[in-house]
């Protein structure tokens, strides 16, 4: 089986002259990437602090040399560690600190000691007749950490051989091909972004890399202008594009294959919304991790009757739920969601490991069960369940019924201290409410009576401006208690 880099070279080979990325008006062929690539691959092996198997921290930045210096590092047999460029400092001396890299690329930080590398170095290296081995499957490709939202980030490692796996299950499942354009304006500092420009070039085609979604009109005029036929996204993202321009992105529902959502809820009726609005589109949605990258997968069409669930196990992929003893539940039986897979990280970094595992299942964190078709239904992070005097609380079941009362435009729950020292803990809403709307929680709590169990209502009440998330969409909501 070939690594991503080998299939890369094979394209730069075999298809020279296709264009593999796009940035602005630059195009970059399979040929013009394969040699880029092998530069830095030669540039890095020249540097006084290299060693096979080192690691560097990489600026995901979306332009050309950062795909030169990714894919590079790797060919070098460097273990990249991406990071946001913006990335705060604290973070940055977390991961510096816990992994000690030998070089820091793209990120100029003044007070990091370690050798720095402007990313505009690799635009401008030669290439050289220096001779490089591809890596192989088992050797270490990535580290990435975790977001953090309840613990300390975890380093999570990745082979080639994981990376691969999941290119090849994701790119199964969606259907693109060699002619398909995708616009990537995802950050490739998450495990989303970042593997969608993997699954392109793995297969061939072109990706048009674009900055971020804010700039509506620059979006649309390329999907237009480059024929886009696929396109990511994560549902703030589609929230964001219905706000500034409406519906107008199903102007392109004809010339539109396929488009993937991923990385934070999205509800069954937005599903049911896109699938309308893109009849003909392969319209997908993923469930996974930065440990377990699209492990379960649905298209808004084909189930249409599940769109509450966040699908079935993507093929090449095992999904079962277990108890706390280890113990596979049947169906409809909740319990944590586990997963077993090639693409499936062997553990976290310095860490023992011990209760990351139920044999060869990844242990989620996540609560939720399987129906009689195979379905997966997410509840909650196991971390943020409410125990409400023994009884398992999702703070998303809550938050889904008083979003969908007229005037809440958004809510996150959590457990806190019981008031009255009773129960343990209860449940606490933090609201966003609409400008000029007169709603109070009184009102709010009648509306939730008869569709929740009356356990499930929120004792404890605060109205928020805004609900702290992570840039890719998911709730902070330890900052909420």
């Amino acid at each position: 089986m070939k690594t991503i880099e080998e299939k890369i070279f094979e394209h730069g080979e075999n298809n020279p002259l296709y264009c593999a990325i796009k940035n602005g008006t630059k195009c970059v062929t399979y040929g013009e990437l394969a040699r880029c690539i092998h530069a830095s691959a030669s540039f890095f092996r020249k540097q006084s602090w290299y060693g096979k198997g080192r690691s560097v921290v990489l600026a995901a930045e979306k332009q050309l040399e950062f795909a030169y210096a990714y894919f590079g590092a790797h060919l070098a047999g460097l273990v990249v560690l991406p990071v946001a460029s913006d990335i705060n400092q604290s973070r940055l001396e977390y991961i510096l600190d816990f992994l000690k890299p030998c070089a820091i690329i793209g990120l100029n930080h003044n007070d990091v000691q370690l050798p720095f590398i402007a990313l505009d170095t690799f635009a401008m290296l030669e290439e050289t007749g220096d001779i490089h081995d591809f890596p192989s499957q088992d050797d270490l490709a990535d580290i990435l950490f975790t977001t953090g939202t309840t613990g300390a980030p975890k380093a999570v490692p990745l082979t080639f051989a994981n990376e691969l796996a999941a290119a090849e299950q994701i790119n199964g499942y969606i259907g693109n091909e060699q002619e398909d354009v995708e616009l990537l304006a995802l950050p490739v500092s998450h495990s989303f972004g970042l593997g969608r420009l993997r699954c392109c070039l793995f297969n061939g085609q072109t990706i048009i890399l674009m900055g971020s979604f804010a700039n509506t009109k620059r979006l649309y005029r390329t999907i237009d202008e480059e024929k886009v036929t696929g396109f990511t996204m994560v549902p703030a993202s589609w929230k964001y594009l219905q706000k500034m321009s409406g519906e107008k992105l199903a102007q392109y529902a004809s010339q539109l294959k396929y488009i993937e959502f991923g990385s934070s809820y999205f509800s069954a009726d937005d599903k049911k919304h896109m699938a309308e609005l893109f009849p003909n589109t392969r319209v997908t949605m993923h469930y996974g991790l930065t440990e377990a990258s699209r492990s379960c997968f649905m298209e808004f069409h084909q189930d249409a009757d599940a769109l509450g669930s966040v699908g079935k196990a993507t093929p090449g992929v095992e999904v079962k739920i277990f108890d706390e003893s280890g113990n596979e539940m049947p169906p409809l039986g909740e319990g944590e969601i586990c997963i077993k897979g090639r693409h499936v990280t062997k553990g976290y970094l310095k860490h023992d490991n011990q209760d990351t595992f139920f044999d060869d299942f990844f242990r989620t964190g996540d609560f939720g069960y399987k129906d009689d078709n195979g379905y997966v239904y997410l509840k909650s992070r196991l971390k943020e369940l409410i125990n409400v005097g023994g009884k398992k609380v999702s703070p998303m079941e809550i938050d889904q019924q008083i979003q969908a009362i007229p005037g809440i435009v958004e809510c996150a729950c959590v457990g806190v201290p019981d008031p009255e020292g009773i129960l343990g803990e209860v449940v606490k809403a933090c609201i966003v409410k609409s400008p000029g709307i007169d709603v109070n929680f009184k009102q709010i709590a009648e509306c939730l009576h008869g569709h929740i169990e009356e356990y499930k209502i929120p004792v404890v009440w605060q109205w928020v401006d805004e609900i702290p998330k992570t840039s890719n969409g998911k709730i902070l909501r330890s900052q909420l208690r």
